[in-house]
């Protein structure tokens, strides 16, 4: 239920948008709050299914599909810097699976996605194959050793929690300390609701990040597409100049993910498009974008937790 008040602002392109509040918290409002909570206790999976993750040197093939493929395509930059070992991210339903890997980790939340099961059917006959699925009773549980996310499982059909979940697991497999982050997630969780005034009325918002944080930056403009029907999209910080950036403007936001390279700044400035650079951790600055989400989606009267044209998993006619 969605109270509207008085206040009322109008976009750039000029259609008038009622400002909201929300009576009632649907579920990814609730949902996402509780992500630092769900990174710290990341920890201690890390640690249980270490067997299982990529180990150090070994080659290896990520996929997913939607923020699943997202997530793969960070923590596969964040492995290859770190130079723990090649690896590639594919989405589920392009993989290029028959190269030489020596381990194939699959992201799931549902365990039921078709372009999933599809590419990791007969699969653990020849490598290795660990999945990473919110739902352990489904179909993925028989392909591969099972890592549950069960406990970070949502009813929204927006991910906002197991998504970063996955990643924060996987960042702590990689040995990173994911404590400040969480601190960082829980004060962008209490940030005042004012914070958000000028995005929340953007007609337009490119996400930038570079290495790791693109992938991030991919799931953010995702993310507020499925919920709000917003016009976003995401590049590398490095393209951004190499075309993106014409459609720059006032009214329109450029939200970076990790540190500017150097002269974007300036470059966005100039366009007289609004920047946010708050240098946070990348996934903490996803926090920020979930509950814009939220907020953007009471304003256009939409229901984040039941988009448009989507379910919870993408099951395909055979």
């Amino acid at each position: 239920m969605i109270l509207t008040e008085s206040i009322t602002t109008i976009h750039p392109w000029s259609v008038t948008v009622p400002r909201t509040t929300i009576a009632a918290p649907g579920h990814l409002a609730t949902e996402l709050a509780t992500q630092p909570a769900a990174w710290l206790a990341a920890r201690d999976l890390a640690r249980e299914h270490a067997a299982a993750l990529p180990q150090p040197g070994e080659r290896v093939a990520v996929i997913g599909c939607g923020s699943s493929l997202y997530v793969a395509r960070a923590f596969a930059a964040l492995r290859e810097k770190a130079g723990l070992g090649e690896t590639d991210a594919w989405p589920g339903g392009d993989p290029m699976l028959s190269r030489p890997y020596d381990r194939v980790l699959a992201i799931s939340r549902s365990g039921t996605t078709t372009e999933i099961l599809r590419a990791l059917d007969g699969l653990a006959a020849r490598v290795p194959v660990t999945v990473i699925t919110a739902d352990p009773k489904t179909p993925i549980a028989d392909l591969g050793v099972v890592i549950s996310l069960e406990f970070v499982d949502e009813q929204s059909v927006v991910q906002s929690r197991t998504a970063t979940t996955a990643l924060a697991l996987l960042r702590w497999h990689l040995g990173e300390d994911l404590g400040p982050v969480a601190e960082q997630a829980q004060s962008v969780l209490d940030l005042d609701e004012s914070w958000f005034d000028e995005v929340r009325d953007a007609e337009q918002v490119s996400f930038v990040g570079m290495g790791w944080t693109y992938g991030v930056a991919e799931e953010a403009a995702l993310k507020l597409k499925e919920a709000t029907q917003s016009w976003t999209d995401a590049w590398y910080q490095t393209e951004y100049r190499h075309g993106p950036i014409s459609i720059a403007a006032p009214g329109r936001v450029v939200w970076a993910f990790g540190p500017l390279i150097p002269g974007l700044a300036a470059d966005v400035t100039a366009t007289g498009a609004t920047l946010i650079d708050s240098g946070i951790d990348g996934l903490a600055e996803l926090v920020r974008v979930h509950r814009l989400c939220v907020l953007r989606a009471a304003d256009r009267g939409l229901d984040p937790d039941r988009p448009r044209g989507l379910a919870r998993s993408i099951i395909l006619d055979s």
